[in-house]
């Protein structure tokens, strides 16, 4: 009899066992949550307009696709949050992140860069109960870049000196003074928004462009339509940067200021510190900055001139006398902005009744 030691025995292959439909799904839920997450992250972000401050280029209830590709995508600040959430997990007001590790943001190659008019989303600089990526979502037309001088007279926006061309359907407020009492339809057939129509004096303070301010006054009913604009030596307490005593500014008279530019360099005085207060101690991430009785000091020595490390936009609402924008809160640093709109992809009427709820003549437009 011949035994042989050094053969193997044969392997019997198991087989594989079958996942169990709890485990199929568990695996298609997390696969469709990290996909969703790269895409929200790298491509595109669907974001709504809550308010008008973009009327009547926008409207509140239109829902907009964000492209990241186009300034490119910024790599997370705050790792430590649930996937496919903002600030807080859907449907209550528990925090859905932890600021417990905090990283420097960089941005990816993207298309292009903020171009001046591009409609862009970016986290509300001022905010502070939030990290910087984690902020409020805001919308509004870039206007100034970095470097620019920029100037608001009788308001028209002027840039290093010259008058821009304005937004197609920018609106103002305007007050309307009829003979007889209006209906909501009046205003409605009108595309006025109601929500922000108010009784004033004998008429209606309303936001129209200019050109349906015209048609109206035409009508029978009508005694006068006004401009609501402010004098020019009318001074908003609210208005950056926050300094009436020296810069008696409003919203329809403001500036001229400087938009900051990386590289740049600017003296630090009295004079222009209120204006890049917030910017050096602030979004720069200087850790030892700081004022004291009026002068800047870093790492504790006084300085008296600033590099920027960074760029700045001045972003403006089209509406531009319901907008709260750079004029009241300053620039909005480059690693806050967070992409283009680039079309509305659904766009519904708060005050539409059912079956004219969905403007189906804004779907698919393309912003501009």
């Amino acid at each position: 009899m011949n035994v042989k030691f050094w053969e193997k025995k044969p392997v019997t292959k198991e087989p594989k066992k079958k996942k169990s439909f709890a485990r199929e799904w568990g695996d298609a839920i997390l696969f469709a949550v990290i996909a969703a997450s790269l895409i929200r992250w790298a491509t595109f972000e669907a974001y709504t307009i809550p308010t008008p401050s973009m009327e009547k280029s926008l409207l509140v209830g239109d829902f907009l696709f964000v492209s990241k590709l186009h300034y490119g995508p910024r790599t997370p600040m705050t790792p430590l949050q649930v996937p496919l959430t903002h600030q807080t997990i859907w449907g209550t007001n528990i925090p859905s992140y932890s600021d417990a590790i905090q990283l420097k943001s960089y941005r990816l190659p993207g298309f292009s860069e903020v171009q001046r008019n591009d409609v862009v989303v970016f986290n509300y600089p001022p905010e502070e109960q939030h990290p910087a990526d984690l902020r409020t979502n805001y919308i509004k037309r870039a206007i100034g870049l970095p470097g620019d001088s920029l100037e608001v007279r009788d308001m028209q926006v002027y840039i290093n000196g010259k008058a821009i061309e304005n937004p197609e359907k920018m609106q103002f407020k305007y007050i309307i003074i009829p003979t007889m009492q209006l209906s909501d339809k009046f205003f409605q057939d009108r595309n006025i928004n109601l929500a922000d129509k108010q009784m004033f004096d004998k008429g209606y303070l309303i936001d129209a462009t200019p050109e349906l301010a015209k048609e109206i006054e035409q009508l029978d009913f009508i005694k006068e339509v006004i401009l609501y604009r402010a004098a020019p030596d009318e001074v908003e307490a609210a208005i950056f940067p926050q300094v009436p005593s020296k810069y008696k500014w409003n919203r329809d008279f403001f500036g001229p200021i400087y938009i900051p530019k990386e590289g740049a360099t600017v003296a630090i005085t009295p004079e222009s510190l209120p204006f890049y207060e917030r910017v050096i101690t602030e979004y720069e991430h200087n850790e030892n900055a700081e004022v004291r009785d009026g002068k800047l000091f870093i790492d504790g020595k006084e300085v008296t001139q600033y590099t920027f490390k960074q760029d700045y936009y001045f972003m403006m609402g089209d509406n531009r006398h319901n907008s709260l924008d750079s004029r009241y809160w300053g620039y909005v640093p480059a690693d806050h902005v967070v992409g283009k709109a680039v079309m509305i992809w659904m766009s519904t009427n708060p005050e539409g009744s059912f079956f004219s709820r969905i403007r189906w003549n804004r779907i698919f437009n393309i912003i501009d």
